[in-house]
């Protein structure tokens, strides 16, 4: 069971590498002394970073990592109280498995006999017990597994990092792993930090997960709480299957979304833009009519105990995971109650970009915000406060504005714009880094050469890593 003591601590941690990317981006997270944390979120989130710099491989760039309130930023690996299991395990092919352990306690110079007491003892809590003078090569790859945590905690860590040790294995021997780090956890006490982009090994083995996307914490919590009530649109369309929708508030605790109204336990103003997170074994099956909305089954797929079955109801589809059998073309009505629904509030500031008055003519300022450059009715802008005359801009008393010292908020809305594939196209070329589906259309993040992110909404279907171009037409602009 975990401490009410922080044992590890990130403290405005930041990590760029020499091409000026940055990875991590000024994140704080405590882990308790004993907890099992998982780090979990999609390739290329920043999870093994983060595993790097605690057990000395990597340094933040800035900011500081504690461990029982003392800066350990400094320190190599072999001067942290930190042990690290590698994906790869790392072992010594041409060392046995006593050799193997024991190596890092031939290093400290410790006693043969003592040595051989940690070695059995460790190799017990493995139940890999007589394995001493067997080759590596001769043990499967779960055993290799073990041996690696196996050598990795003789040395008595405060803290054991796992990077994704699981990922080698075959389902089965993953699921029995899975059981296996659990009760190692329990039994040694000692604070486990797991990275992994599988939701469900997060799910069953932590006690706290970090859900993590383009170096930021998306949420903190138990794994309740990040399946149940999810900070946002990325951790609910990351952790497990999500029906999402765009909606908006009627009143306190109703809300419309799908071309239907639903009794909520959430409560918002009206008029609030909102996603509406309903997870598919949340929806019943009635009878056409006796729920919100009604659809026609469009697929089933068996899962062994549950069907998949999507409803598509008028443009919106449903996905249900239910006990009965419905067939295709079948008229259902769906049915989701109050305390099913979660809302989170949208997101208000997607595509907010700060911008500059770069040039000024007759009616017409240029605005550079983002990658973009664009042309816009100087009655456009800051909802008509200024003027042009001579070629310079007014305010509305007539005293000149200096544009430099002029800081403009451009934006528009995702459902605004639309995809090309002729990247040359669009307003802004990039490339499509992520996306998820939200009842009757997709949500695309798109990512520019210059590292900077672009959110549209498109009916159609685009893979990741797409090259695309945005088409944001003028109207859709709004400067402030």
């Amino acid at each position: 069971m975990a401490d009410t003591k922080n044992i590890i601590e990130l403290v405005n941690v930041s990590k760029s590498y020499d091409n000026n990317t940055e990875v991590i981006k000024d994140i704080n997270l405590e882990i308790k002394a004993g907890e099992f944390v998982t780090l979990l979120g999609p390739s290329g989130c920043g999870k093994t970073t983060i595993l790097r710099m605690i057990g000395g491989f990597d340094s933040p760039t800035t900011g500081r990592i504690l461990l029982d309130g003392n800066d350990i930023s400094p320190l190599t690996p072999d001067k942290r109280p930190v042990n690290t299991v590698f994906q790869k395990y790392a072992l010594f092919p041409h060392l046995n498995v006593y050799d193997n352990i024991a190596f890092g306690l031939n290093l400290k110079g410790m006693g043969r006999a003592e040595c051989e007491e940690k070695v059995k003892k460790v190799l017990d809590i493995v139940d890999l017990e007589g394995f001493e003078q067997r080759s590596i090569d001769t043990l499967s790859g779960g055993q290799q597994q073990r041996i690696a945590i196996a050598r990795a905690i003789v040395n008595e860590p405060k803290v054991l990092l796992l990077d994704e040790p699981l990922s080698a294995l075959d389902y089965k021997m993953r699921k029995e792993m899975q059981l296996e780090l659990k009760n190692m956890h329990k039994l040694l006490g000692i604070t486990f930090i797991f990275v992994t982009h599988d939701q469900e090994e997060a799910l069953t083995m932590s006690d706290k997960i970090v859900v993590l996307a383009d170096g930021m914490i998306q949420q903190v919590g138990t794994p309740e709480d990040i399946y149940n009530e999810p900070a946002n649109v990325f951790v609910a369309d990351f952790i497990g299957e999500s029906n999402i929708f765009n909606g908006t508030m009627l009143e306190d605790k109703k809300a419309s979304f799908a071309d239907a109204i639903f009794q909520t336990v959430d409560d918002y103003p009206r008029g609030t833009k909102i996603d509406a997170v309903i997870r598919p074994e949340d929806v019943d099956i009635v009878k056409p009519g006796e729920g919100q909305l009604t659809g026609e089954v469009t697929s089933v797929d068996f899962k062994g105990t549950f069907y998949v079955t999507f409803v598509q109801c008028g443009q919106y589809e449903m996905e249900v995971h239910c006990f009965e059998l419905h067939r295709e073309k079948e008229k259902v009505g769906l049915l989701v109650e109050p305390d099913m629904i979660h809302i989170i509030r949208y997101d208000m500031t997607l595509n907010h970009y700060e911008g500059k008055i770069t040039g000024v003519y007759e009616k017409i300022v240029e605005i550079r915000f983002a990658d973009a450059v664009i042309n816009m009715p100087v009655k456009s802008v800051c909802e008509g406060k200024y003027s042009i005359s001579d070629g310079k801009l007014y305010d509305k008393d007539k005293n000149e504005v200096d544009t430099d010292e002029l800081v403009l908020d451009v934006s528009f809305d995702p459902a605004k714009a639309q995809l090309s594939d002729n990247a040359k196209e669009g307003l802004v070329t990039g490339v499509i880094t992520s996306f998820y589906y939200i009842g009757d259309h997709y949500s695309y993040t798109v990512r520019s050469q210059n590292d900077i992110d672009y959110v549209v909404d498109d009916e159609y279907l685009w893979n990741q890593g797409d090259k695309v171009g945005i088409i944001i037409p003028r109207h859709a602009i709004r400067v402030s």
